[in-house]
């Protein structure tokens, strides 16, 4: 029989409290300080996570009296890791980063050719896989080279998503996470305190006290929080210098959903504001701030989802956790399973309806490169005469080198 938080006993209930609350606070303090430490510390640490949720969700279907037996059995799981994460984050760093890689005689051919690139590399591991495909092993084989793909669409196309939000600003990355946070405390608050009817069999704990109180709370924690992070540039701007920190005094044109827009009252809100002292007959609101309302219920009503799916899993096998490397939380799984699904659904809602379309350097460049080299020196003796005429370029500066035909050695 299930019994909830507010039926076990106080000591029982108390003892998990602080357990639970102490390393919530310690991978808080963590988050934040990888968030304040730059955009390199924050994708390295979603390259952790991704790891070690992949290594607990590979190894939960695995026989280990059947690996032993099996050659590169582990070393392919890893080996189809590398290739999914060199394809997607090469992706991702290409498109972000153009103005660097097209222009870098090392980078380039990496670059035009990165998908064939990957394409080899899991080809590879693909002709790997069957040639060492062994007698009796056949159903045993097949299933976990299915289960690693299966761990690869979850886990890592998700956390490509989650890197490419980064890209686009920290505060497209930070602001779902803490809703994600935020609800998973206020859920486990308000089921702590009020909880007595139970939400899910799969998670036989949740009640609907809690989902209904974290929805509400997780709300009000979003405007209020989006409202603080539109003051900072460095969780607004998007990245450009993954060497960049909270201190490196970043600033940039701010995306129009970032900037707050006036609101006129109704003449009956004005008249009930007065009740409570406020004079004023507008009021200033960002769009983030109704934006954030959407994203709030998604993590509160939707993301849990993904923790109920998770819940499946581990009854299905019959674990009570993923592992049991954060006290009083389970495994990293146990942690990161409403994230992926919320990060997936804030990078498809802002390039939907927040990202503005904008022609930038890097696009334009990378489409100059496929040009032919005469047509390449006419754009730049166009753009040349262009910059002279606007005055942002002195004439005499201007040096082209000669054709190599023309070199002597």
């Amino acid at each position: 029989p299930v019994v909830l938080l507010i039926d076990e006993s106080a000591k029982a209930k108390w003892a998990n409290w602080s357990t639970r609350t102490l390393w919530t606070l310690i991978m808080i303090g963590g988050f934040f300080a990888c968030v304040a430490a730059g955009p390199a510390a924050v994708i390295l640490l979603v390259v952790m996570v991704q790891g070690l949720v992949y290594k607990e969700v590979i190894y939960l279907a695995a026989v280990p009296s059947k690996e032993k037996k099996l050659p590169w059995f582990r070393a392919m799981n890893w080996y189809f890791l590398f290739s999914t994460n060199y394809f997607f984050y090469g992706e991702s760093l290409i498109h972000y980063f153009q103005h660097i890689v097209f222009v870098d005689a090392f980078l380039l051919p990496f670059a035009t050719h990165h998908r064939f690139i990957s394409f080899t590399l899991y080809v590879a591991g693909f002709v790997f896989f069957v040639a060492n495909l062994k007698k009796g092993h056949y159903r045993f084989q097949f299933s976990q080279f299915a289960w690693t793909h299966m761990t690869l669409l979850l886990v890592v196309c998700q956390s490509h998503f989650i890197i490419n939000n980064i890209f686009e600003g920290l505060i497209w990355f930070f602001l779902p996470a803490s809703l994600v946070i935020a609800n998973d405390i206020w859920a486990y608050i308000f089921g702590f305190f009020m909880g007595r009817t139970p939400l899910i069999k799969l998670s036989p704990k949740k009640t609907v006290e809690g989902f209904v109180g974290g929805w509400l709370m997780t709300i009000v924690f979003g405007m209020l929080f989006a409202t603080f992070l539109l003051k900072y540039p460095y969780m607004i701007c998007p990245v450009k210098d993954l060497r960049a920190s909270a201190f490196s005094g970043l600033t940039c044109d701010a995306n129009p959903v970032f900037i707050p827009v006036r609101y006129n009252l109704k003449p009956w809100m004005v008249s009930l504001i007065r009740h409570v002292g406020f004079r004023s007959t507008f009021v200033m609101i960002a769009p983030l701030q109704w934006h954030v309302i959407i994203m709030a219920c998604f993590a509160s009503l939707i993301a849990p989802f993904g923790g109920f799916f998770a819940s499946g899993f581990k009854r299905a096998f019959k674990i009570k956790d993923f592992g049991q490397s954060i006290p009083g939380h389970g495994g990293i799984t146990d942690r990161m399973d409403c994230q992926f699904l919320m990060g997936l659904f804030s990078y498809m809602y802002y390039q939907s309806f927040i990202k503005s379309s904008a022609v930038t350097t890097g696009l334009v460049l990378q489409a100059a490169i496929k040009l032919k080299g005469t047509e390449q020196m006419e754009l730049f003796d166009h753009l040349k005469q262009y910059l002279i005429g606007q005055g942002l370029l002195d004439e005499e500066s201007c040096v082209i080198m000669p054709p190599k035909e023309a070199w002597v050695s």
